[in-house]
């Protein structure tokens, strides 16, 4: 069972990684990143767009940085 629990902290870790890489990459590029926030959609960073149509509402638009 503990090997399991390893293991699974080892792949968390990873996609942690992989998720942190990927937004480091938009941030560089001058890109804007889609995450979940708060229970709904935001788009972070420069030139995020403000959402339209979107089926639980209007999204949220923030400018904060890409971490």
């Amino acid at each position: 069972m503990k090997s399991q629990y390893v293991e699974e902290l080892a792949v968390l870790k990873c996609l942690q990684e992989a998720v942190q890489e990927a937004l480091d990459r938009k941030r560089r590029l001058g890109q804007y990143a889609v995450v979940w926030k708060d229970g709904d959609v935001a788009y972070i960073g420069p030139n995020a767009p403000v959402a339209q149509g979107h089926p639980r509402g209007s999204g949220k638009h923030s400018q904060e940085s890409v971490r």
